[in-house]
């Protein structure tokens, strides 16, 4: 069965909580197939979907949480060729196998995985050959107009305050994105960096 069969047939015998639970966990790993990257064990899926309703990797780990489980071994089936290959071909990564201690080398995997999505994040948000230009606002005069008035500065503290995104059930993700209850990206990624240094800066 693929990964969504998977989860029709989870939460046809789940409870309300742990379908959304399902989606969520469903919704990450769809994320690591876009971005390439597949890595879905408990502690990767955990870190990556704990603000948007993922349990934490002991709670998937525990007697409790076997239909979480279930459906990342679906999304490892799916993917255990290309994973295989990727594992075979990528000579800068054999080293993790030499190690001895299976904690610290599946440890490193996982790093390693993140850091994979991570330099695939940075490529689409700056595509290769992308010129950026850097200036540096701290240490120069600015105008006036260049400046944020208080209304201004008051409106971009309000979007990334708490009132703001518990009034919207909206959170914040590691990317720097805003996403709504279901795990929808309502601001794309980087937008809380880029009101934050918006705010230090103008």
């Amino acid at each position: 069965m693929n990964p969504e069969d998977v989860l029709t047939a989870l939460k046809s015998d789940s409870s309300p909580k742990a379908s959304r639970t399902l989606d969520a966990i469903y919704e990450i790993c769809r994320e690591q197939e876009e971005r390439g990257v597949y890595e879905f064990s408990p502690s990767v899926i955990s870190r990556l979907g704990l603000k948007r309703g993922v349990p934490r990797a002991q709670s998937i780990i525990n007697k409790t949480g076997e239909r979480y489980r279930t459906l990342l071994r679906a999304f490892e089936d799916k993917h255990s060729n290309s994973a295989k290959s990727v594992v075979t071909s990528n000579k800068e990564s054999d080293w993790i196998d030499e190690i001895p201690n299976p904690a610290h080398r599946l440890l490193i995997r996982a790093q390693e995985s993140e850091l994979k999505a991570a330099k695939k994040l940075l490529r689409e948000i700056v595509p290769p050959g992308e010129r950026i230009d850097v200036f540096d606002y701290q240490h120069s005069e600015q105008s006036n107009d260049a400046k944020l008035s208080d209304i201004e500065r008051r409106a971009l503290q309000y979007i990334i305050s708490q009132e703001f995104l518990s009034r919207w059930s909206f959170s914040t993700t590691e990317y720097g994105e805003i996403v709504d209850g279901d795990g929808n990206v309502v601001l794309r990624a980087a937008t809380v960096n880029a009101v934050e240094k918006a705010l230090i800066n103008l």
